[in-house]
Order: C-alpha cells, then sequence, then structure tokens
C-alpha cells in the first residue's frame, strides 16, 4: 500500500487547498445522466449519486443539495491510515460544522458547507500547525 499511514505525519503535513467552484450532491435513476462528467459517482441501490458543479447540475436539469466548497487534502494518505479523517471532522463536528468526505487513491477530500469554507481552511490550518494534537 502506498501512501502515509502515520498520523501525526500526516496531520503536519497536510496542505488543504480550496477549490473555487461550488459543488453540490444530486442522484438519478437516468442511465444517461448517471454518466455526467462528475467530481464523483456512486452507484446506490437508490440511484447514482453525482458530485458536481451547481452549474454542471443545473445544466443537467439535476437538483443538487448541500452547496459545498470542495478542501484537497495535498498529502498523500494511504488507503488504510487509521484515524486521519476521524481526526479532522471531529475538530469540524466541534465547530458545528457538517462535513462529507471523500477519499481518492492519492488524497482526501472534504466537501464543506460553502458559506463556511473559509473558516475551514482555518481550522485545517490550526490542526496541521498542532502536529495533529
Amino acid at each position: 500500500m502506498s501512501g502515509e499511514q502515520n498520523l501525526d505525519r500526516l496531520l503536519a503535513t497536510m496542505q488543504p487547498v480550496l477549490t473555487p467552484d461550488t459543488y453540490v450532491f444530486a442522484t438519478t435513476r437516468d442511465p444517461a445522466k448517471a454518466r455526467l462528467p462528475a467530481r464523483m459517482r456512486l452507484d446506490e441501490a437508490e440511484g447514482t449519486t453525482l458530485i458536481l458543479t451547481e452549474a454542471e447540475a443545473r445544466a443537467a436539469g439535476l437538483d443538487g443539495v448541500f452547496p459545498a466548497r470542495m478542501i484537497t487534502l495535498n498529502v498523500h494518505s494511504a488507503l488504510d491510515a487509521v484515524g486521519f479523517l476521524a481526526r479532522i471532522t471531529t475538530r469540524l463536528a466541534a465547530a458545528g460544522m457538517g462535513v462529507n468526505p471523500v477519499s481518492g487513491f492519492y488524497h482526501d477530500h472534504l466537501f464543506v458547507p460553502a458559506d463556511r469554507a473559509a473558516e475551514a481552511m482555518e481550522i485545517l490550518r490550526d490542526l496541521a500547525a498542532e502536529g495533529g494534537a
């Protein structure tokens, strides 16, 4: 397995980057819409979940929910790293902030409420400066 596993090192070296777009979560049972370009796609029993920009959802006629900004944690975290997202989501939860984390092969991505993105970035920078303490 590639990627960092040490929790303290992950937290201390993560470099959060806020993307400029606002994303939404949408679902569809339409096979054509399920193949739309999306940041993430997940097939569930009830339909296909898509994370896409607000503009992309609107253009496709999809109702998006949870307007969010995406924060990429620029540290190559191992897929089996223990506690990385738990520590981060716990800190965001302590601030009363909901978050939807998504893990890719190389990085973890956080979808946070669009109107609280700056606050989330501050919390993440503080957590990294503390070295995860």
